[in-house]
């Protein structure tokens, strides 16, 4: 690839990869609903007043028997308040993951999202993964997940990276190259007063780049989700709720729900970018306390005029055609076709990359001969 960086340096012109450079937004030729400027202005000009506060509750790694009764305790049955049902988001890995429960969950109108086939270590795979090994890895998920837990194609939108790990130009152009709408990766520890909203990445992005790299390409159609990160107890920033260094006692449930609040108000009371509230549920399974202040919280949202649980694919949507609350909450509800499930559990099935391991695999789809994995996503 000696020539590529021969090219680079001499014209500055394209990246490595052939796409060209991001130029610094303009916003008079950049416009919704299919470009927007990184920026902390709301859409549409709103006031804050009147722009609806958007909850992203989001899962990340695979769906298994114990994490499935706490999404049946705290998320089923929930409804905002303009009657429409509450969304919650799920960045599924494959390795061990039960699709019977997948379809389960999309059946609830929950969104389901991308989180690789492999979810390998070290981050150093992610951080130099090539637009080929981001294709296996997500592109490639798309079909495999639809195919399992028997989900429309083109009803997968987004995904998250392992590790939050950035990989430059290379996950967005395979987005772009698989359709996939939104990327909800990269975070900031800087804007978040006021916050960024999102945006696309036909032009450079002004967000801090915390884990590098960041995209440095122009990739029109290409949405970025920023991940907002919280202020622990000693004001240290963190994007996963169950990393943040300082957080109350994990018995103490009162603590826990005021955190949250805390967390929740910097948005609320701000210009109302989308509040994130980012965990791994097994925090949650071993964390009765922490649960409940979750429970609440949702209940706290759900009982706002002006807030709303969603899916994430919901907030760029509404970013792309933005309205003022009130007439956010005229909308009808989303609506989705539900799906069956004739449920298999397959097993023990060959793994042909791990000599003399097997695997089981619960899905909605009939037994593969393999265990699907990277190159082979169905096992066929």
């Amino acid at each position: 690839m000696k020539w590529c960086a021969v090219i680079c340096l001499l014209f500055a012109l394209v990246a490595c990869d052939d796409l060209p450079y991001a130029e610094p937004c303009n916003e008079q030729t950049c416009q919704l609903p299919d470009c927007r400027c990184s920026s902390t202005v709301i859409p549409g000009g709103l006031e804050a007043r009147d722009t609806p506060q958007f909850v992203l509750v989001t899962f990340d790694d695979n769906i298994n028997h114990v994490n499935i009764e706490t999404y049946r305790d705290i998320l089923y049955n929930r409804r905002n308040s303009d009657n429409c049902p509450s969304g919650f988001t799920f960045y599924i890995n494959h390795e061990y993951n039960n699709y019977v429960f997948v379809n389960e969950l999309y059946n609830q109108g929950f969104e389901i999202a991308l989180h690789s086939i492999t979810h390998q270590e070290p981050m150093s795979y992610w951080e130099e993964a090539s637009v080929e090994t981001m294709t296996r890895e997500f592109g490639d998920q798309i079909l495999q997940m639809s195919h399992f837990a028997n989900i429309p194609y083109d009803s997968i939108d987004g995904m998250r990276i392992p590790f939050l790990q950035l990989g430059g130009n290379s996950s967005y152009q395979m987005m772009a190259e698989n359709g996939l709408l939104y990327d909800h990766t990269w975070l900031t520890i800087t804007n978040i007063e006021p916050a960024i909203w999102p945006y696309t990445l036909e032009h450079a992005s002004t967000q801090d780049c915390v884990i590098e790299p960041c995209p440095t390409a122009s990739i029109p159609g290409v949405w970025v989700l920023p991940m907002l990160t919280w202020r622990d107890l000693n004001d240290i920033p963190c994007p996963m709720v169950d990393n943040c260094p300082t957080a109350p006692d994990l018995t103490d449930e009162e603590g826990w729900f005021q955190f949250i609040v805390s967390n929740f108000e910097r948005q609320y009371l701000g210009n109302r970018a989308p509040f994130g509230f980012y965990i791994h549920a097994w925090y949650l399974s071993v964390n009765p306390a922490v649960e409940r202040a979750l429970d609440r919280f949702l209940d706290l949202i759900n009982n706002l005029n002006d807030a709303f649980l969603v899916n994430s694919r919901d907030v760029i949507e509404w970013v792309q055609n933005p309205v003022p609350v009130n007439e956010y909450r005229q909308q009808p509800c989303n609506t989705f076709v539900p799906t069956t499930c004739a449920a298999q559990s397959c097993g023990p099935i060959q793994a042909e990359h791990k000599e003399d391991y097997d695997y089981w695999l619960q899905g909605c789809a009939p037994c593969p001969r393999v265990y699907p994995w990277l190159n082979n996503p169905l096992g066929v």
